[in-house]
């Protein structure tokens, strides 16, 4: 049996790359963004975006929640701090971590060299801030600063909190209690698309055609919520990257709900299974 035709739901930069990589391994997929991301335009946060790179050795870590918080952070250069001559990349006290490959990438797509990022080890049963303390909780000691590089909801209420939002708060309390001082700054902001008359009959065709969303953001399942009133979704199908995103689509109504790791094998294995 083919396997489904796929909806990915990630924003649109990162939408196109996994729609790409989908496609190579010979999977029918489409990209319909379900959050926008753009640039912070808040004076004050913008204001203290620019602090927080002039400090950016001063921190014992970054933690980047996302791939569009490293794109967001850098603009168009890296500033990170590099060895001197003749000098050991072990030397260097800035640490880059990210809570999954997506983000490793772009840390390395923007210049950070691979040996200053940490991230959850590659079989770990998840890619979150769970798994990767795990692997830098030995790195923190008292008065070291962090800095969690994150995205902020456009919302009025700020709602829509993805699960990124609950774990980099778990994580901060972690590094408090080994020690360390947190400080958050916001890189971007997060919203609802703006959907074109064809992608809203996509949406529309996708949740009833037996088409498999690939959701991997409970803020994403919110916005689809919001963007198709009324819509239901008892004969929908989708495929979640965590528990918490798969318990938002089973709240949303999604007759049909599935998990699995976020690495893209396991993302190709499943909807191969699925078909």
């Amino acid at each position: 049996m083919p396997s489904p035709r796929v909806i990915v739901t990630r924003p649109a930069r990162e939408a196109a790359h996994w729609a790409a990589l989908l496609s190579e391994r010979g999977v029918n997929a489409l990209a319909l963004p379900l959050i926008a991301v753009g640039p912070c335009t808040d004076p004050a946060a913008r204001q203290a975006l620019a602090q927080a790179r002039r400090n950016l050795p001063q921190y014992r870590a970054l933690m980047f929640v996302s791939g569009n918080a490293v794109v967001h952070f850098f603009e168009s250069d890296s500033n990170w701090p590099l060895a001197q001559e003749g000098q050991a990349p072990t030397a260097i006290k800035t640490r880059a971590w990210a809570p999954g490959p997506g983000t490793a990438r772009a840390l390395e797509q923007v210049g950070v060299p691979r040996a200053a990022v940490d991230g959850p080890a590659p079989d770990a049963p998840q890619f979150d801030s769970e798994a990767l303390w795990q692997q830098v909780a030995a790195q923190i000691r008292p008065g070291d600063r962090v800095l969690i590089v994150r995205g902020r909801s456009a919302t009025p209420q700020g709602a829509h909190e993805s699960e990124q939002g609950s774990g980099r708060e778990w994580l901060a309390r972690q590094i408090e209690a080994a020690g360390g001082q947190v400080e958050f700054v916001v890189a971007y902001q997060r919203g609802a698309p703006q959907w074109s008359g064809a992608e809203v009959a996509l949406a529309q065709q996708a949740a009833q055609d037996g088409s498999l969303w690939l959701l991997s953001s409970s803020e994403a399942v919110a916005h689809l919520a919001e963007a198709l009133p009324g819509q239901h979704w008892g004969a929908a199908r989708a495929l979640a990257t965590h528990p918490r995103i798969a318990e938002a689509a089973r709240a949303a109504g999604f007759g049909n709900v599935r998990e699995c790791r976020p690495a893209l094998e396991d993302v190709v294995a499943s909807i191969e299974s699925a078909g």
